[in-house]
């Protein structure tokens, strides 16, 4: 199924790239989202914000938690 909804960003800032490659295989978001699957590159207008972001440790953990 495709579907288009907002995306939710954690920083603020200008979207500089976007991933053509998922024009024609969306599924890529699920099957290489560390690699292949990002979405847009955006040129942050505060990288301190940043700062406030969790590292991927420490999200993992934060699901560990609630499950």
């Amino acid at each position: 199924m495709k579907a288009v909804s907002d995306i939710y960003a954690p920083v603020s800032g200008t979207v500089e790239e976007i991933n053509e490659d998922l024009l024609d295989a969306p599924e890529i978001i699920n099957t290489s989202p560390y690699e292949d699957g990002w979405m847009i590159k955006i040129r942050m207008d505060d990288a301190a914000e940043a700062d406030a972001l969790m590292t991927a440790d420490a999200y993992q953990k934060l699901i560990a938690e609630e499950s």
